[in-house]
């Protein structure tokens, strides 16, 4: 079987990798364009080290770069932690069509930060589908899904790199081996219970301290690593990592620093108190939270907007 894979970055290396490493075909590879410098997406070396060859195309709308697609006479394209748009017709190509890995149980959590939102909204299970693309997003038949608990202090990325990465690699090689032997299912995608969210970026990432306690825990974990729940103080955003909740209860304004020692900041929230391990402001990277209070000045009694 001849085998396209589309990717990017440390996912789609290890998918590839996976894939070589009990031999299945694979004829090319399709990687980002080389960003500004220089620099080059890991999908694209690892690539190279073995001597497939490796397409960059700018966009995928482009009737050459479609062309040059149809030419590889693929059986079956994988796509592998997948940002671009790619219009439905190169699903049509492959013999055996494509395939496509997405971390929620789909039609759940629709959109590109999918762990992140159902962090966010306070799941309790979440996983993954491999389905069919047919150029909607993140719509097309279902082929396998997998679920996962949510622990209570579970993070986007300790969810990812724990559970939903290593588990993705498997599941992508379990459904190319299904369709290998003609046995992959085709189920609809039941649009009653879709939903869609936005980008998990700084539009979003501003905590509302007036939120209960369980809501603005659930949203810190959401946003960690990326792109960092923030709060202001000084006019600089301070982003929060590391987050634990207690219910005590208190008096104080939610946003209030309630107590600064070695396990993190303490902040009130409405029915309980919040810590942070690490935090980040500016350019900078994750430092210890009370290494941070120290260097600006941040105090107890000190409220955060």
């Amino acid at each position: 079987m001849r085998i396209l894979l589309i990717g990017q970055a440390a996912f789609a290396v290890k998918t590839l990798e996976s894939m070589l490493a009990r031999g299945d075909n694979v004829v090319a590879v399709y990687a980002p364009p080389d960003r500004p410098g220089g620099r080059t997406d890991p999908l694209k070396d690892a690539a190279a080290a073995k001597d497939i060859p490796v397409y960059q195309p700018a966009t995928y709308k482009d009737d050459q770069v479609f062309a040059e697609y149809k030419e590889l006479k693929p059986d079956l394209t994988v796509l592998a932690f997948v940002t671009d748009i790619i219009p439905a017709r190169y699903f049509d190509v492959p013999t055996q069509g494509a395939i496509c890995y997405h971390p929620s149980i789909l039609p759940r959590h629709r959109g590109a930060s999918a762990i992140n939102w159902a962090v966010i909204m306070g799941a309790t299970k979440t996983g993954l589908t491999i389905f069919r693309p047919d150029g909607g997003i993140d719509t097309g038949e279902i082929l396998l899904q997998k679920e996962i608990d949510v622990g209570p202090d579970d993070t986007t990325g300790s969810l990812y790199f724990n559970y939903l990465f290593p588990m993705g690699v498997e599941a992508i090689l379990e459904s190319i081996d299904l369709i290998k032997e003609g046995k992959a299912p085709s189920i609809s995608q039941d649009e009653a219970l879709a939903t869609y969210e936005p980008p998990c970026d700084d539009r979003v990432a501003a905590i509302d301290w007036s939120k209960p306690a369980v809501e603005v825990h659930n949203f810190v974990r959401g946003c960690d690593p990326q792109p960092g729940a923030f709060a202001m103080f000084k006019d600089e955003k301070v982003r929060f990592y590391g987050a634990k909740l207690s219910k005590e209860s208190h008096d104080n304004m939610p946003g209030t620093i309630l107590q600064i020692d070695d396990q993190g900041i303490q902040v009130a929230v409405s029915g309980g108190k919040l810590t942070v391990s690490k935090v980040r402001a500016g350019r900078g990277g994750k430092v210890a939270a009370a290494e941070f209070t120290a260097e600006k000045g941040l105090n107890v009694g000190d409220v955060l907007t």
